[in-house]
């Protein structure tokens, strides 16, 4: 049979996968989905004291994929909120692998109020691949549910601190992350979509997702540079899994220094001060980001830059 008319075979995506480029933003993709990556519970136990966990939306159940609740951190009440992953394949599944459905964003607004009726600090911890796209979010209403939560963080009238901890991935990562300040772990990752499907959509191939990664502008230092997040938290070298304890005393030094700002700055001046912060929040997010409309051949020439190969 002639090559031009052989259909690939198994072998055939396998030495294609060898030959698949790499890039320092695809080493972080890998980094910020390590399995022995701290999940939101570990950084809950880990910065927090005497946690109690409030389950359920009060319209259909709980979701375990998207955990909240209750917590002392540094000598003051908090509400925490967290995409919570598993560490193996059975707990993966109760997990649904991080990715929430309609009810755990239903619950997620359900605990926000609550910390607005308190005046209770938010903390959020965001580690997901995105939204569960299935048939059951879709008819319990996932879309809506993200919205809502997009618009009550918008104004919240309490301070809102969000540290993306593994995976920001789309709008399943957004519904719990419109804050005051936004943090990102050093080899994190925040974006519209993830580099898998992005290769798939522009290059049909899933062998680019490095160079989608790159393109993209996903990593923590991009990011900063755009003026998408506020600060970037130090790992441990080779990765926050290398050394949990110390990630947590650096994770806990920066989410207080920005704590004790939003609440000397705003929350401790009373109702002007709140309106102040809520204006601030406003504002932040009317000029976030950066960006610039390359043509087909600048696109062109910054992969090359990179030396990344792209497939047409």
């Amino acid at each position: 049979m002639p090559d031009k008319d052989r259909k690939p075979s198994h072998k055939d995506s396998k030495d294609r996968d060898k030959k698949t480029p790499q890039s320092p933003a695809w080493e972080r993709v890998l980094l910020a989905r390590h399995v022995a990556r701290p999940h939101a519970l570990d950084f809950i136990n880990g910065l927090t004291k005497d946690f109690m966990e409030l389950r359920g939306d009060r319209h259909f159940g709980d979701d375990a994929a998207l955990i909240g609740g209750i917590a002392q951190f540094e000598n003051r009440a908090v509400l925490v909120l967290g995409n919570q992953k598993g560490r193996d394949t059975k707990e993966n599944i109760y997990r649904n692998f991080g990715s929430a459905r309609a009810e755990g964003y239903r619950k997620a607004f359900r605990l926000m109020h609550h910390a607005a009726k308190f005046k209770l600090p938010i903390l959020t911890f965001v580690d997901t691949g995105g939204a569960f796209p299935g048939k059951e979010s879709e008819e319990r209403g996932i879309a809506m549910a993200i919205a809502e939560n997009l618009l009550l963080m918008s104004r919240l009238p309490v301070p809102i601190i969000s540290l993306v901890t593994g995976e920001g991935g789309s709008g399943g990562a957004l519904a719990i992350s419109v804050a005051d300040r936004l943090l990102m772990l050093e080899n994190a990752v925040y974006s519209v979509a993830s580099p898998e499907g992005s290769a798939t959509i522009l290059w049909r191939d899933v062998s680019q997702a490095p160079a989608a990664a790159e393109a993209m502008k996903i990593t923590a230092p991009d990011l900063l540079g755009f003026g998408i997040i506020d600060e970037i938290v130090p790992e441990p070298a080779g990765g926050a899994h290398t050394d949990p304890n110390a990630l947590m005393a650096t994770a806990k030094a920066h989410l207080l220094r920005h704590l004790t700002d939003l609440e000397e700055r705003y929350t401790h001046q009373g109702e002007a001060g709140i309106k102040a912060m809520l204006e601030a929040r406003y504002q932040k997010y009317r000029k976030i980001g950066s960006w610039q409309e390359l043509s087909e051949q600048q696109l062109e020439q910054q992969l090359e830059v990179a030396d990344l190969s792209v497939v047409s």
